[in-house]
Parts: C-alpha cells; structure tokens; sequence
C-alpha cells in the first residue's frame, strides 16, 4: 500500500512538471512570435497567404455546403477548413449518399463567379449551375474521390 502511494505521487508530480514545462515553453515562442510578426500576418495552415480575408470576399459572405461523396471519412472536414482558409463561410458538412469520382462545385443561387473561385480554392472541380431555393447556401461544394487535400499541419 505505501509502495503504491509513493508511485502514484511520483506520477502526479511527474506530470505536474511537464505540463508546467510545456506552459512555459509556448508562452515564451509566442511571445517570440508576435514580437517578429504580428498576429493577422501569420501564414494560413493550407495555402500558405495570410489569414485576411480575400480582397474578393470584402464585404461579401458566400455560404458553403461541404459534402463527402466518397468513403473516405473525414474529407468534408478537411475540405471545410481548406475553404475557409480561402474566405468561404462553411456552414455545414456531411456526407452525400451519392458516390462521385470528381469533385463538383454546383451553384444554387446563380452566382457561378463564386462557384468557379470556390473550384480553384479546391485545386480545380467541375462547376455545374444546380439552382435550389430550399437551401440556405450559394454553394454546395460535393467532395470526389480524386480530390487530395492539401498538406497541412495539425489543427488543435
């Protein structure tokens, strides 16, 4: 029994200390950070520009529907942040009970300007004027099997 208490101690003071070391270890590079570059001008995770907004999108908002038209999970998410790095709104994802071999743009509110800006952040995808008023999205963006996502690092 005292054996056991000895080593849970040590475990909690073990942990104790690390999770100290990793606090101070990203408070002093953030703080590095912001003192060489300041906050707004960090480059975005998948394109690499920075995080303002598109001169584009000033003062517009394009709403966006992500769907998953394959089996591999997780791609509408991936596909949801690589769109909003470009400016998008994503409102939603899913996943679509059609399978499509090659990622599809479609329109629904007869911007295709949009949808075609939408195909090029996706890295290119065929754009088809689908107008659908029960939406509540200019875009719906449908994810193919052929699409890859671009490297990234981690999101926490």
């Amino acid at each position: 029994m005292n054996k056991r208490v000895v080593l849970i101690a040590a475990g909690v003071l073990a942990l104790v200390a690390v999770t100290a070391g990793v606090v101070r270890y990203r408070a002093s590079t953030s703080a590095s950070d912001t003192k060489q570059q300041p906050r707004a001008q960090l480059p975005s995770a998948s394109s690499g520009a920075p995080l303002r907004e598109p001169k584009w999108a000033t003062g517009t908002r394009i709403t966006v529907e992500v769907l998953n038209a394959t089996k591999v999970r997780g791609l509408a998410r991936r596909a949801a942040l690589t769109l909003r790095d470009q400016g998008f709104d994503v409102v939603s994802t899913g996943t679509n009970r059609d399978p499509f071999d090659s990622t599809q743009v479609l329109d629904r509110t007869g911007h295709r300007d949009w949808a075609v800006r939408a195909a090029k952040a996706m890295g290119g995808a065929t754009v088809l004027v689908r107008p659908d008023s029960s939406r509540d999205v200019d875009l719906t963006v449908l994810i193919g099997a052929t699409w890859r996502p671009p490297s990234q690092p981690f999101y926490p």
